[in-house]
């Protein structure tokens, strides 16, 4: 599972959606020597060439269907296929996402699916089920932990304990540890006099305005709620969320333990190239991250679980399904597809890669089995899905959302405005989008 980026230009139009047509998928017709094609459409290049192994086995066991894989990239993405739902002609299995999926299942535009949901991810199996039942074959998953930089930690002098922890007032091993990773120029520490937070030269830690791997996870680990309810309201005001909020803000303007938000703040921040130079030494990652970040790491890379905060470990869960169109053209052969990518043989095959993380249980190991031979140890994702974790917001209008609440937070983390002031405006705002 590729982490979706914080800016999309994809807004689905709803009115729009509801003037579907009739029609199947444009690019699903009958092949030469009556076989027929389906389209697959992804967004993600490395994982396309795991599927090319993929369709490989099952064009193979079924000799009467051609399988054409479409690559879009994620910016592209959302457009095109609202844009071909629009036109009747969208792909007959694609990538869904769980703040897609309310716009598209809300509308008709998904064929009910069926699948033993309890072989699956629960959090996955959850983000797909709408008005009790499944509308994607659970694909993947992808979580949050702590990536961190060993040379710096040997070079302070300093080992990641066990555990993590943070508490809202400071209080906690997480600002301890941070601390003593963070120095400025002449060597001091922000714990020290004469510390001066303008000088910089490495961060302990990496907080920013990024709801998936950042604030959400220090308010559902302090015992706030995201949402009241799956496709509910935003409930993300209350003292304990915003106690939260305060927290990630804290770390970087009252503690000076992270970089400034002018450096950080997306669309244009630089946060990931900051911790791939060696300035942050901790930094909180989906794994899906992997790739993108551990080729040009020139340092020893380190995997953590997230901090435990007052009310335990709670982390964001993010999950992919294999959405099946409702008016594909060969709805038999697109749903055999779809069941097909929920077995072992395909799961087993990007997990071994190094992909993904397989949402079907008990095929984990192959994933942390690539890793290891590439000397980064990334059991403590899988750990941290077994305990406490949560999906992405569910809920319609979040993609149109998405945008103005990063606006939001930007001048929260940027001190202009309170955590309070940032969360009753950024919920009113969300709270007027869903339908």
């Amino acid at each position: 599972m590729r982490t979706p980026r914080l800016r999309h230009a994809a807004v689905l139009a709803g009115a729009a959606l509801l003037t579907l047509t009739a029609c199947g998928s444009g690019d699903a017709g009958a092949g030469d020597g009556g076989k027929v094609t389906l389209t697959y459409r992804l967004w993600d290049d490395q994982q396309k060439v795991g599927y090319e192994k993929v369709m490989a086995a099952f064009e193979k066991a079924n000799p009467g269907i051609d399988v054409q894989i479409e690559l879009l990239p994620y910016d592209q993405y959302w457009t095109k296929l609202t844009a071909d739902v629009v036109a009747g002609t969208a792909p007959d299995v694609f990538w869904m996402t769980p703040t897609q999926f309310p716009e598209f299942v809300t509308k008709g535009v998904l064929a009910e699916v069926e699948a033993d949901t309890a072989k699956y991810n629960q959090t996955v199996v959850g983000s797909f089920t709408y008005q009790g039942e499944l509308y994607g074959v659970p694909k993947d998953w992808g979580t949050v932990g702590l990536l961190y930089n060993k040379d710096l930690f040997d070079k302070a002098g300093v080992e990641m304990p066990d555990q993590l922890t943070w508490n809202a007032d400071g209080t906690g091993t997480l600002l301890d540890v941070a601390r003593k990773l963070t120095v400025d120029e002449a060597g001091k520490h922000p714990d020290e006099a004469g510390f001066n937070p303008d000088k910089v030269k490495s961060y302990g830690f990496g907080s920013w305005n990024h709801y998936q791997t950042q604030w959400m996870n220090w308010v559902n680990s302090n015992g706030g709620k995201l949402l009241d309810q799956p496709f509910g309201k935003y409930t993300f005001n209350d003292e304990a969320s915003v106690q939260a909020l305060r927290f990630g803000v804290d770390l970087i303007n009252k503690y000076h333990v992270s970089p400034p938000a002018t450096r950080t703040n997306p669309p244009t921040g630089k946060i990931t190239d900051m911790f791939t130079a060696g300035e942050v030494a901790m930094f909180p990652a989906n794994n899906a991250l992997l790739p993108f970040v551990a080729p040009g790491a020139g340092f020893k890379l380190g995997v953590a679980p997230m901090p435990e905060g007052p009310q335990g470990r709670s982390v964001n869960l993010n999950g992919l399904a294999e959405a099946v169109y409702a008016k594909s053209e060969h709805p038999e052969e697109a749903m055999k597809l779809a069941a097909y990518l929920g077995t072992a043989e395909p799961q087993k095959i990007m997990a071994d890669g190094g992909y993904v993380f397989p949402a079907l249980d008990g095929l984990a190991q192959g994933y942390v089995g690539f890793w290891k031979a590439k000397g980064i140890d990334v059991s403590p994702f899988l750990e941290e899905a077994e305990g406490t974790t949560f999906p992405l917001p569910v809920t319609t209008g979040f993609t149109g959302f998405e945008t103005k609440l990063n606006q939001i937070f930007n001048e929260m983390y940027l001190g202009k405005l309170t955590p309070k002031q940032a969360a009753d405006q950024a919920v009113a705002e969300g709270n007027a989008t869903i339908e």
